[in-house]
């Protein structure tokens, strides 16, 4: 229900910005840029989004399959599960959901997009498998989303990449505040949802939390000594090294098991394009919409608003060029993708570029949330839940914090 209320809000908001602007201006030029873009983008969400998608839920899928049937799945549950079943508890004692959401937020940690989508998509199907309410979100699939979309990642390789390419004398400058933002967004998805669900903070609880922030502190400060360029070396090929030996380590243990791997890998693989059929009537309508909403020039009223309600109270607002990337990310990764490389782009202003506050604040913004919308389409127009409960709020309130502690982390290490 309230992606429904939000899709129709896009299109009403769209039609009133569209209709002021085109009194203002005298001609209805706007509405054929925002149909145009409409049309390219439902062009680009099966193109561009979809069929590459499907390449990739149809390989990891089938690894899937391998790891679930050697045994690695139900082999990471029981490791984590003191910790999992204080935050799920509602799944049952070794169910593969527990791995399969540790294969995903071990991958988004690591930086490797193309890894985690798979997995998540398996483990929310897994999660609707146990779901006593079909097509109604349960806690522990909110619980899950909340915090896949917070985009805990401790290797930043794309915005890494990113501003390599931007010719960035610096770029791996951004590596520990992009940890330290999404980690902070983390955090705050945990305990928003964690209260929303009354869940208990046991010592257990606080303790593996406490683990965790000490044991990613302790690979920041490890970062942070390392020589400039082995420390570009380290962010842009890791996730690469991590990824392969993560394929061969999960194939050598099917062999290891005795399974025929190669058949167990194709019975996954079918699974992988019945999930990407299902999902592309949700990635069209969602990105369309978000397409419309961000043509029209909506988001640009909201970030001079932002701003001027900034400097009313007397702080720095230096910060708000940077902002239209953290209100776009929620929205649209390539939407905000496409924001940050036009602050990159020193052509259209001089005064900004990968190396400046701006810039370097606009990466943090990429690279410390995920896109909440795309993903609350995603992965629950993939297992058919139409009522969505109080995750959109949850996530975009845990989005927030993280852009704020953002900005906050973003002055205290360039301003």
């Amino acid at each position: 229900m309230v992606l429904n209320y939000v899709w129709i809000s896009f299109f009403v908001i769209s039609f009133i910005v569209a209709l002021i602007k085109s009194i203002q201006v005298g001609n209805i030029e706007i509405y054929t840029t925002i149909v145009e873009s409409m049309l390219k983008t439902a062009k680009i969400a099966v193109i561009d989004v979809g069929l590459p998608l499907a390449g990739t839920m149809i390989f990891f899928l089938g690894l899937m399959k391998i790891a679930e049937r050697a045994g690695a799945i139900n082999f990471l549950a029981r490791k984590l599960n003191p910790f999992l079943k204080r935050l799920f508890p509602e799944i049952p004692e070794k169910h593969p959901a527990m791995g399969e959401m540790v294969l995903n937020f071990s991958a988004n940690m690591l930086g490797l997009d193309n890894a985690a989508t798979p997995f998540g998509l398996k483990a929310m199907k897994s999660l609707e498998e146990i779901n006593p309410n079909k097509g109604t979100a349960s806690n522990s699939q909110i619980m899950f989303l909340v915090m896949h979309t917070s985009g805990l990642t401790l290797i930043p390789l794309s915005i890494i990449g990113y501003r390599v390419a931007a010719n960035s004398t610096e770029p791996s400058s951004i590596f520990i505040p992009c940890v330290l933002a999404t980690l902070s967004a983390t955090v705050a998805s945990i305990i928003i949802v964690g209260i929303r669900q009354k869940l208990k903070f046991d010592s257990v609880l606080l303790a593996w939390l406490g683990s965790l922030i000490a044991i990613i502190i302790g690979m920041l400060l490890m970062v942070q000594n390392l020589s400039p360029t082995v420390k570009d070396v380290v962010t842009k090929h890791s996730g690469n090294v991590i990824m392969l030996s993560l394929i061969v380590t999960i194939v050598i243990g099917g062999m290891w098991k005795k399974l025929n791997v190669f058949d167990s890998f194709i019975d996954g693989a079918k699974e992988g394009f019945d999930v990407v059929i299902k999902i592309l009537p949700y990635l069209v309508g969602m990105l369309v919409a978000i397409a419309a909403f961000r043509e029209c020039g909506a988001l640009a009223y909201i970030t001079n608003g932002i701003k001027y309600i900034v400097l009313a109270v007397g702080l720095n607002a230096d910060f708000v060029e940077a902002l239209p990337v953290a209100i776009m990310k929620p929205f649209s990764g390539s939407g905000a993708r496409g924001l940050l490389l036009d602050i990159f782009d020193t052509t259209k202003n001089p005064t900004l570029g990968p190396d400046s506050f701006v810039g370097k604040l606009a990466s943090i913004f990429q690279g410390s949330a995920d896109t909440t919308f795309y993903i609350i389409a995603l992965y629950f127009g993939s297992v058919g839940i139409k009522n969505v409960r109080y995750s959109v709020w949850a996530g975009l309130l845990a989005d927030m914090l993280g852009v704020i502690a953002a900005i906050i982390i973003g002055y205290i290490f360039f301003h």
